[in-house]
């Protein structure tokens, strides 16, 4: 599938779908409770579709309308899977679920697809057996095809967090373990999304320490209750939208976001701010304007998701703008830092890649056919991109905006982006 767009006039007011982030923790947590749970207003794409097949792989019994997932918990029946599971394209859920195959006394395999299995798992998989599971990766390159067996019984161990899912994978099993567990930390990146599974303890009332995120404690043999929770609308996801706007010097309203809520991306808006865009925040919504914008240097090492986005800002703003400190952006669906130095280069953009950023200066791009490589942020960047160029710009590789955000052409034509899908 491709996008072809062309320069708009932007302007209009859309509804964010909900966030993956705690979708996919969400259906995790209500499989690990006990009774029934309802999560209201998940985001339904791709990603989520591979949480919930994994869940139920596991013997979770689900029910999902398109406004609502109704979740059975069954931790302590929770059953050897049947079959392979293929988490598809999606990260969090295999990092997740290798913490919840670590409960069961019985062997599961994971894969996905070409992404998936080019991605690291090392880290995690180390620190599970440190803490009693049996893990290893089949092709023995720490990443998947991978096997574990359980049980994990808890315990003490080191973790480089150079992706925070093995954090999280830890932080949300390991209340289950028979043992307290210890997790020393010898890196952190991308906090705040730890910052969104902590968020999900505290609410379910889970004992835990939490030392200047260097060290945590978790108290073993705890339970989790079961739980009615409506899902945040998504910060990354608006993150395309609030570029959009600015680089436009068009006007977006977006809805239903919650400036409360612990989702890292929502510091774009911080940044955008800075750089020159307004922003207005009202009770129900945020408005952002674009207005002219000039580079800066930014740290994006809690918001990395946002460094394909944040690359196209920077064509645009004046002067200078350095996106640093994100080098785990080289190990998520791509290597986006790779990719966006190429995609933008042939759109004629002033860019240099860094082992850790990119440092990009204000261009005179052009349109033409440019290749998302199969990574939903890469394609709806190139996007946004396109629509701010005369001539018509082709972004191949589509589909995979379904990933993380179906309706994402959808809500650019309700923005008056002159978007079609071929």
């Amino acid at each position: 599938m491709k996008f072809i767009v062309k320069k708009s006039e932007i302007n209009g007011s859309i509804e964010i779908p909900g966030s993956k982030s705690h979708t996919i923790r969400s259906l995790f947590f209500a499989s690990l409770a006990k009774g029934n749970s309802k999560i209201i207003k998940p985001l339904n794409s791709d990603d989520t579709k591979s949480a919930l097949m994994t869940c139920k792989a596991f013997g979770t019994k689900i029910e999902t309308t398109q406004e609502e997932f109704y979740v059975t918990g069954n931790s302590e029946k929770f059953s050897i899977p049947d079959n392979i599971i293929d988490v598809g394209n999606s990260g969090t859920t295999l990092r997740i679920a290798l913490g919840t195959a670590s409960l069961i006394n019985g062997y599961t395999i994971f894969t996905g697809d070409s992404q998936i299995r080019n991605r690291p798992l090392n880290p995690l998989i180390e620190a599970l057996n440190n803490l009693g599971a049996n893990a290893f990766s089949a092709k023995q390159n720490g990443k998947a095809p991978v096997v574990i067996k359980g049980k994990a019984m808890g315990g003490f161990t080191k973790l480089d967090a150079v992706s925070s899912q093995f954090l999280t994978s830890i932080l949300i099993n390991a209340p289950l373990y028979e043992k307290d567990t210890t997790i020393e930390l010898t890196r952190l990146n991308e906090k705040p999304y730890i910052d969104i599974t902590l968020w999900w303890l505290n609410k379910l009332g889970i004992k835990y320490e939490n030392d200047n995120y260097k060290t945590f404690r978790i108290k073993g043999d705890q339970s989790y209750k079961n739980f009615n929770q409506i899902i945040p609308a998504d910060f990354s996801s608006a993150t395309f939208f609030f570029v959009l706007a600015c680089i436009s010097q068009g006007r977006i309203e977006l809805k239903n976001l919650d400036m409360t809520d612990p989702q890292g991306d929502k510091e774009v808006l911080k940044i955008l701010e800075e750089m020159g865009a307004k922003v207005e925040y009202k009770t129900d919504s945020i408005i952002i304007e674009g207005k002219k914008l000039k580079g800066m240097e930014i740290d994006m090492n809690s918001i990395p998701d946002a460094l394909p986005a944040m690359a196209v800002l920077g064509c645009f703003a004046e002067g200078e703008t350095k996106l640093l400190n994100v080098p785990q952006a080289r190990f998520k669906e791509t290597d986006r830092i790779k990719v966006m130095y190429e995609e933008l280069s042939k759109m004629g953009a002033k860019i240099r890649e860094l082992e850790d950023g990119l440092i990009i200066k204000n261009s005179k791009l052009s349109p033409t056919v440019v290749n998302g490589h199969h990574d939903h942020r890469v394609v709806m960047s190139l996007a946004i991109a396109g629509l701010n160029l005369i001539d018509e710009t082709i972004v191949e590789t589509a589909e995979a905006a379904s990933i993380t955000f179906p309706n994402f052409p959808e809500l650019i034509s309700m923005c008056k982006g002159n978007i079609k899908i071929l």
